[in-house]
């Protein structure tokens, strides 16, 4: 799913998937959250809102269900990580 980088209140970033019909929030405390069943209609009014933060609070938040995961990014600093970490990091 490519994801739209926005800034809008809590929202970090917006992404949709058609075929599944799943929307996705990413938050600023790296949570993001996955909502099923949503409407082409609802993405394209999301993610042309002037005003994107109030739009998800109004239409999306109280009238999907969402699961909530991890951010991608975050597995990948992680990898990041282990793949920069010096040989003696690994020494307890």
């Amino acid at each position: 799913m490519e994801m739209k980088r926005i800034n809008a209140g809590k929202l970090r970033a917006i992404g949709y998937a058609p075929k599944e019909r799943v929307l996705r929030v990413e938050l600023e405390d790296g949570s993001a959250i996955d909502y099923s069943g949503v409407g082409l209609e609802v993405w394209r009014k999301l993610s042309t809102s002037g005003a994107a933060w109030s739009y998800y609070r109004d239409n999306i938040e109280e009238e999907f269900s969402g699961r909530r995961s991890a951010v991608r990014a975050q597995s990948n600093r992680q990898a990041l990580d282990d793949l920069f970490k010096s040989s003696g990091d690994d020494v307890a």
